[in-house]
């Protein structure tokens, strides 16, 4: 039986050469490298040519899915973030229980808005990029390296923001570094890939914004508790959902409610649970029975 000479190379099989080879601890940067055409926002060469051109019956903005709101704000203990379960696509709802909101690790959380389909490609992989990272490196990427890693993604999306394929997310996590008091941190994007701090401790994106960030300037408390937060967000999106089409109010009937994260330094990420979101909208509801305007 003949042995390997240990002084030669091992010998790769075609085409496993890149996933073998050393490379950077960024799974973004080496998918960008091996696959860019399976990155988020990267059209087809054939299909943006003919929404530029509008030929072969394209048309600028085709209906396709939309998110619509997602609220964040902090509390005593760390940060909420919630958003409604409607996509809308044109005038029409496309999906009534959608989620938009999702765990990326142990202390960090991501809501979207905008292209539904780019904007899930675009968490998906920004969770295993994490994870990939936190596997190579031995250790959680930071708060603020979380954040503009994100701020990289939405940027490479930019040429299809501008052909209407637009994606805004939300950024919400805990920092371990900071105090308690400050640790809870909520991180806004533009569709050109610029990165914003919120410093007043409440946000909302999304076509419902308006609406849900002003109830929350009036409701939102930092020194509430959690189950405080959970109901400050749920009367914004109640809010919301009054004034803007797009956006999903509770539904009794299907029993549809809005998906809930909090992040605290003692649970880390955790998705609320269902039964206890449907008696805060159950609650809610009946006291806008009685008084329509909160």
């Amino acid at each position: 039986m003949a042995f390997p000479d240990p002084r030669q190379s091992p010998v790769i099989p075609s085409g496993l050469g890149a996933y073998l080879a050393p490379g950077p601890s960024s799974f973004i940067d080496f998918v960008a490298t091996n696959a860019p055409h399976l990155l988020p926002g990267r059209v087809p060469e054939g299909l943006a040519a003919g929404i530029a051109s509008g030929a072969g019956g394209l048309v600028p903005r085709p209906d396709i899915p939309h998110g619509t709101t997602i609220v964040a704000l902090t509390f005593d203990k760390g940060v909420l973030i919630a958003g409604d379960r409607r996509a809308t696509a044109g005038n029409t709802i496309a999906q009534r229980d959608m989620d938009k909101v999702f765990v990326t690790d142990s202390h960090s959380a991501v809501g979207i808005a905008g292209s539904a389909g780019v904007a899930l490609q675009m968490i998906r992989l920004f969770t295993v990029d994490l994870e990939h990272y936190e596997k190579t490196e031995g250790v959680p990427l930071s708060l603020d390296g979380k954040a503009n890693k994100l701020a990289g993604m939405v940027q490479q999306n930019l040429a299809a923001a501008l052909q209407g394929f637009v994606v805004v997310p939300l950024f919400v996590g805990y920092d371990l570094a900071r105090p308690p008091a400050e640790a809870g941190r909520i991180v806004t994007y533009d569709p050109t890939g610029g990165r914003f701090d919120e410093l007043l401790g409440y946000h909302s994106v999304g076509s419902g914004s308006v609406y849900a960030k002003s109830a929350l300037k009036k409701r939102h408390d930092p020194g509430a508790d959690a189950a405080g937060a959970i109901r400050a967000a749920v009367e914004a999106l109640y809010d919301a959902a009054d004034d803007d089409t797009a956006t999903g109010g509770p539904d009794l009937t299907r029993r549809i409610f809005p998906t809930v994260v909090t992040i605290t330094g003692d649970e880390g990420a955790v998705r609320r649970p269902e039964p206890e979101i449907e008696a805060v909208v159950r609650d809610v509801v009946a006291g806008r029975t009685e008084n329509p305007g909160g």
